[in-house]
């Protein structure tokens, strides 16, 4: 069965940190969700005075976070001594579990400068478990050709091409996430399996794409939240299309978020404000 469009939510222009202008969608207006995923924001300016001022240290709790750089350089670190750069093509998959006080520094003042942050829930079990980051650089990511001369990376998940499974450098996570980015040329069709059991949703960031059956046409820079089925289908428009696709198992728990930091429980959250304030996370 073939997955159809559910909802769309439009990016909305925002600015983050200490000033980065970006576009959110899930996350944004009413902080409308797709459990697991939490808030996706898409960054990209060439403009130096949109990115340059950065994300200065701050903390989270409770979740993950996902950087995808299309384009630029940024520096992380944080609290409990790592560093990461993270470059163009790359990936950073941080946990912040039950703590972490970090950066994210454009390491550019001039170009462009861009790519996405996806959050994801961690389920009540994991949320205090210890934090840690995992850097992958753009080799470490698999880039299959398609016979209709596209592509697709595989960041998290699996893509099945010629009966093989094509493992992306993301496993073993409770939520099972998939993250793809795929490009199409002009008229190319995509279709992939997607298990029913979990959410899904693309987000176009160029071009123009058609979706599902029969396929209706979608708007850029919009979480396109795909309804029930077990297939995802799409064709690329006349001028191609690049997108991601995105899906995960639900964890079905509540949700309390204040800020950085994501609970399930006014308490927990009243807990990691005081564990912050009193310092508590630097000795996670």
């Amino acid at each position: 069965m073939i997955r159809n469009i559910q909802t769309i939510i439009p990016g909305i222009a925002t600015s983050d940190g200490a000033g980065v202008k970006l576009r959110r969608s899930l996350g944004g207006q009413n902080q409308v969700r797709l459990d697991p995923f939490l808030m996706l924001d898409e960054f990209s300016s060439n403009d130096p005075n949109d990115y340059v001022a950065g994300f200065p240290a701050h903390p989270h709790r409770g979740f993950e976070t996902v950087t995808y750089m299309l384009e630029g350089h940024m520096l992380h670190e944080d609290h409990l001594g790592n560093q990461g750069h993270l470059k163009t093509g790359g990936v950073q998959w941080m946990t912040a579990g039950r703590g972490i006080i970090h950066s994210e520094m454009p390491q550019q003042v001039s170009g462009a400068m861009r790519g996405f942050q996806l959050w994801i829930n961690l389920p009540a079990k994991e949320k205090m478990k210890a934090a840690g980051y995992k850097d992958i650089q753009v080799d470490e990511i698999p880039k299959l050709a398609l016979e209709n001369g596209g592509a697709v990376k595989v960041i998290a998940g699996a893509f099945i091409q010629n009966g093989k499974d094509v493992q992306g450098p993301i496993q073993g996570i409770t939520t099972s996430p998939l993250f793809l980015d795929v490009h199409l040329p002009s008229g190319a069709e995509f279709e992939h399996r997607i298990p029913k059991e979990l959410n899904a949703f693309v987000y176009v960031y160029e071009g123009e794409l058609e979706i599902g059956a029969p396929s209706r046409s979608v708007p850029k820079q919009a979480a396109i939240v795909l309804g029930d089925g077990d297939r995802f289908k799409a064709k690329a428009g006349s001028v191609g299309a690049q997108f991601i696709v995105l899906a995960a198992l639900p964890l079905h728990e509540p949700i309390v978020q204040y800020g950085p930091f994501v609970m399930n429980t006014r308490a927990e959250i009243e807990q990691a404000i005081d564990d912050y304030q009193n310092n508590r996370f630097v000795v996670s």
